[in-house]
């Protein structure tokens, strides 16, 4: 018998705890816990933070794990808003950070006029980011709206992907590292934009990231979904590739500063420093691949002198290129009026025979607003663009014929950024991307845009071949595999044969349609079908 004395001083047995009050334990239950705890402006910073957080996964960095914690994190904070805008806040702060953070390079552009703009500097990419983020609005308040679980995940993801579709639209259009060119860092990884684009992967990339919030059943999905598209990678390389054309790619890398581009002083300087390369890239041609075709190709208005009205300049780079050889040069081709003026003026690529025949042009048809023209002429208080001509814009996409060679499709400078918008109504046999990527310094803008080329290449099932002033130029097989490249801020030259043509890829034959019907897909199954979840991210 116990002594009542005993009795009355034991400590009562705690009743159980309910599952809902155990103290959190591991890193990742008091992470959760911390980002549900956060409110108010605090939030917001969070939202900004974790969007900042997912430019490490694009070019050059392809740190893609980090996208395992910013889009469930976004997921916990949409979670956790009352009201609908609370959650577009957090979207828009969501993509806020992460256009800031992967739009840092335009600052170069501004830097290479300092003394005229430098009041842009501190203001120029917040301010465009801000704009940006608005696009992530669109995705924060579809999944806001859905249940929790499967359903918020399959919205969240469709959204994204129709946001970015509306990205690469609305005011000329901006698909700028679109989320499925972060697998870009090996071909492999991103075969699957043969049927679906990288939009399609882009959905994909969203999905995988939120499985964590499943559980372990969803991490298991999710890595064999990685697996499936590693398999599928590799059974698509494993093909054989057809035997390139008996033509040498010579790409041509001057490595001329922007702000050094248009002096009158530098104009000859420049001009023989790429005839000089020129020359050197024939010879090594000549030895290393005999009997095959040279062509010669200079980046995005490489030219001080305006090829396609200049035969004296057409003249002396035709000589420079040997008796077979044939020239592309990126360059400003002018229409004069009666005045003696340049009435148009267009950034070009000229095709140079050796004897100096202009043997075709092909004219930019998408511009950069504020680079190559002034939106709303007349009604903005500040001119960025210099002088009193706006550039005009070309018909294309073109498959452009050329002496001897497959037609071509010239992309100038960020045309190539857009998915589905590269080949016009005639099939080419190779895409080439001139660009001056000058403008970006050395930052991660030539990354990311060569990103994005070779996207275009697994999408089209086309070869393409890319040089930039200042680098990166490179030449990729239809299958998105490097075959040449000259790194960023080198001065020199690259050899390449000429890929073959590969079949023409679902892509190619339907565009845009299957990713957008599955983001649709993804979109309706989340609010409609989704209704089971339960469970809160």
């Amino acid at each position: 018998m116990t002594p009542p004395e005993i009795v009355a001083e034991a400590p009562a047995r705690p009743a159980a705890m309910p599952p809902t009050a155990r103290p959190a334990s591991g890193l990742l239950p008091r992470a959760v816990a911390w980002l549900k705890s956060l409110a108010g402006w605090r939030a917001l910073l969070a939202a900004f933070v974790l969007g900042a957080l997912t430019a490490l996964a694009f070019p050059p960095v392809f740190a893609l794990p980090v996208l395992l914690v910013c889009f469930p994190g976004l997921l916990i904070l949409l979670g956790r808003a009352t009201t609908w805008k609370r959650a577009a806040l957090l979207g828009w702060a969501f993509g806020w950070g992460g256009h800031v953070t992967g739009l840092y390079w335009i600052t170069h552009s501004i830097l290479t006029e300092v003394e005229r703009f430098w009041w842009l500097v501190p203001i120029a990419v917040p301010l465009l980011a801000l704009f940006m983020g608005l696009y992530a609005v669109i995705p924060a308040l579809l999944a806001w709206r859905a249940r929790p679980g499967w359903s918020r995940i399959l919205v969240l993801a469709g959204g994204w992907v129709l946001a970015e579709f509306v990205r690469g639209w609305a005011f000329t259009g901006f698909p700028w590292n679109l989320l499925g060119t972060a697998w870009a860092f090996d071909p492999v990884a991103i075969q699957g934009a043969a049927w679906i684009g990288t939009h399609g992967l882009s959905l994909i990339t969203v999905l995988l990231a939120c499985m964590p919030l499943l559980g372990r059943r969803g991490m298991l999905g999710g890595a064999f979904a990685f697996a499936f598209l590693g398999a599928f990678g590799v059974w698509r390389l494993s093909g054989a590739e057809p035997p390139p054309l008996p033509v040498s790619l010579v790409l041509v890398q001057g490595n001329v500063a922007q702000e050094a581009k248009w002096r009158e002083e530098t104009r000859m300087p420049i001009f023989r420093r790429y005839l000089d390369l020129s020359r050197q890239g024939i010879e090594a041609a000549a030895r290393q691949a005999p009997g095959t075709r040279p062509v010669v190709i200079w980046p995005e208005t490489a030219s001080p002198f305006l090829l396609a009205n200049d035969p004296e300049a057409r003249r002396i780079a035709g000589e420079a290129i040997g008796p077979n050889g044939l020239l592309l040069a990126g360059t400003v081709r002018a229409v004069w009026g009666p005045d003696g003026r340049a009435r148009e003026l267009y950034n070009s690529m000229a095709a140079v025979t050796p004897d100096g025949t202009l043997a075709a042009t092909f004219d930019k048809f998408h511009l950069v607003p504020f680079g190559e023209y002034m939106p709303l002429s007349g009604l903005l208080p500040v001119r960025l663009v210099r002088g009193g001509v706006d550039f005009s814009s070309g018909p294309g996409p073109l498959a452009v014929p050329l002496p001897g060679l497959p037609a071509v499709s010239p992309l100038i400078c960020y045309e190539v950024i857009f998915p589905g918008a590269v080949v016009g109504a005639e099939r080419p046999g190779w895409l080439l991307n001139i660009t001056n990527d000058a403008w970006f310094g050395i930052s991660a803008g030539p990354h990311q845009h060569l990103a994005a080329a070779r996207m275009r290449a697994v999408e089209e099932g086309l070869p393409l071949a890319r040089a930039a002033q200042t680098g990166i130029s490179a030449v990729f097989d239809s299958r998105g595999r490097e075959v040449a490249r000259i790194p960023l801020g080198e001065t020199g030259i690259a050899l390449s044969p000429l890929p073959t043509a590969g079949a023409a890829t679902p892509f190619s034959r339907i565009g845009l349609l299957l990713p957008g019907l599955l983001a649709g897909v993804c979109l309706l199954a989340g609010l409609l079908v989704g209704k089971r979840a339960t469970r809160d991210p």
